[in-house]
């Protein structure tokens, strides 16, 4: 199957931008690694939501060659953010980072979110990873937590993905996309469910924008050029969710010129 094509990455006459979104589940980067930033790199994303980044022993060094692999650099996140990673392409001006640790539930692991506010052409932009409880409660309460956390980011506009251990008639995801656009929903393209990745069954996996953010197309990209079944299956144990978005043009912070990830 090839598919319908998505939008590439642009900017726009009046300053708006094109821009692709990618939300991925790496399961801790214990499967094929080739595969995973093959899989990245033919979806020419401008950002990278990462779900189960590694976490533990020389967790920066995997998840820098994840990024170096895939031709992206390490926004944010990581074992900082309890495993949410976000990645993003030299297109995309850093103004500020934050992970953010999510209330722990005694025996249950623990959550965060990796954000950032960034600028790709004349646009401001929110950015949030997130991977939600597989506890119903604590999952609907960190859906809550996930729409208070891009209000508090400050900015007009912002996309959120994850894995959210929910499908789409679940509390969590319904709370979600009842504040924000489903993107999957608002304009469907490619593949729907997410997991497993042979033989998918549920879609757990998720883009969501503000509204005023124009979605141009959302789902798994099977069948795009590049995008091989056989890496899509060997890359991790979900398949990745990819968005193409128009973000409106905005003034950024006066006076300032953001640097890029990883200058000092």
């Amino acid at each position: 199957m090839v598919l319908t094509p998505l939008p590439d990455s642009r900017t726009e006459p009046d300053g708006s931008a094109v821009i692709r979104v990618l939300s991925y589940n790496v399961r801790s980067m214990h499967d094929d690694t080739a595969a995973l930033a093959r899989v990245v790199r033919a979806c020419a994303p401008d950002l990278v939501l990462v779900q189960e980044a590694p976490r533990f022993f020389r967790w920066r060094k995997a998840a820098a060659g994840l990024a170096r692999n895939s031709g992206l650099v390490v926004l944010s996140g990581g074992a900082t953010a309890a495993g949410p990673l976000l990645l993003c392409s030299l297109r995309v001006a850093v103004e500020r980072t934050e992970d953010v640790l999510l209330p722990l539930t005694p025996g249950l692991h623990r959550r965060g979110f990796a954000t950032a506010v960034v600028r790709i052409a004349g646009t401001r932009l929110g950015v949030l990873s997130c991977h939600l409880s597989l506890q119903r409660d604590e999952r609907l309460a960190q859906a809550d937590l996930l729409v208070e956390r891009l209000a508090a980011i400050g900015v007009e506009h912002a996309v959120a993905g994850g894995d959210l251990n929910d499908v789409p008639t679940g509390k969590a995801f319904r709370h979600l996309a009842r504040k924000l656009q489903d993107c999957r929903a608002v304009s469907p393209w490619g593949g729907e469910l997410t997991f497993p990745p042979d033989g998918p069954r549920k879609r757990i996996d998720a883009v969501f924008a503000t509204p005023g953010i124009e979605v141009l197309g959302c789902g798994v990209p099977t069948g795009l050029p590049g995008v091989r079944g056989e890496d899509l299956r060997a890359a991790t144990d979900h398949l990745p969710v990819l968005a193409a978005l128009r973000v409106p043009a905005g003034a950024g912070p006066p006076h300032t010129t953001a640097p890029r990830p990883g200058s000092p």
